[in-house]
């Protein structure tokens, strides 16, 4: 009986952190349709200042009553300001990119960022990669192939943009891992959206337009909507672990193409939706496998 209700309530925990996970990652969805809606009008730069300053000032008022001055404090500042450069990186590709290409296929090549962690995190932090984890990050790219393929509508230097975003999102992730042996997640999420508000406040008065008052709205969801997920997808880890959860972040492919037919009426090819489906199973499968041996 006592065994019973132990597996009751584990079933129960992890069911917690699907619901988590599959919230953060339509959150994540709806940032990024809000950002593919903004381009058509403002410059990339003031999207993205938008976004983390807003993203800044809701994590200060949140943490910085309790945590005071400790929240500023890093035990590796070069590695945080690397980690924040890439932060701001990502951001400025990605968002280019949905103002050249359609919602859904830009998601599914920034989508190869988790699989670029595992082909970098051999040769840069010396972890152990299995064959069946690099054969998965093979079958990834082959996917990205249906999608930008020779003659096909996608097949201009756009792509470039989503495939640069993914790798320096593989960057991000690599030295998140790395600083978490320093720092705490809390501070470093909130010194990475402090530096990407400071570099984006310096190079926004060259760019600036005024929005509406719509507009400027929908850029303080930007900020919201980017906070809350984030938080969202590191709580959903207390309720499962996450080589059982991780896989499920590839649901936001499947968010992206949705709203891309809503908002923008966006139907993706027949090769483009097979190149996804591979990019999807070639991800998870390599996380789900990722703890045995090859």
């Amino acid at each position: 009986m006592t065994t019973l209700r132990s597996e009751v309530a584990l079933d129960s925990t992890s069911y917690k952190g699907f619901m988590l996970i599959i919230v953060a990652t339509f959150l994540f969805s709806s940032h990024d349709t809000i950002s593919k809606y903004l381009t058509s009008a403002y410059p990339v730069i003031l999207i993205v200042w938008a976004r983390y300053a807003v993203h800044t000032a809701l994590m200060a008022t949140l943490f910085l009553p309790k945590a005071g001055t400790a929240l500023f404090k890093t035990a590796n500042l070069k590695l945080q300001l690397l980690r924040g450069g890439c932060l701001v990186a990502t951001s400025l590709f990605f968002t280019s990119s949905l103002h050249y290409l359609p919602l859904a296929e830009a998601t599914s090549i920034h989508f190869l960022a988790p699989l670029l962690v595992i082909l970098l995190s051999a040769p840069l932090l010396g972890e152990q990669v299995s064959s069946r984890q690099i054969y998965a990050a093979l079958a990834g790219f082959l996917g990205t192939l249906f999608i930008v393929r020779p003659g096909g509508n996608l097949f201009t230097l756009a792509v470039l943009l989503p495939f640069c975003s993914a790798l320096c999102f593989a960057l991000y992730q690599l030295l998140t891992r790395k600083l978490s042996a320093y720092d705490s997640a809390i501070t470093s999420n909130f010194l990475g959206g402090l530096f990407a508000t400071g570099v984006m406040s310096l190079l926004v008065p060259f760019f600036w337009v005024t929005p509406t008052m719509n507009d400027a709205i929908m850029m303080g969801a930007l900020g919201t909507l980017g906070m809350v997920s984030h938080l969202l997808f590191s709580q959903s880890f207390r309720y499962a672990a996450p080589a059982v959860l991780a896989p499920f972040s590839y649901s936001q492919i499947l968010f992206s193409t949705i709203l891309g037919a809503i908002i923008f009426q966006h139907i993706p090819e027949t090769l483009s939706l097979y190149g996804m489906v591979i990019i999807t199973m070639s991800g998870a499968w390599a996380l789900l496998k990722g703890s045995k041996p090859a």
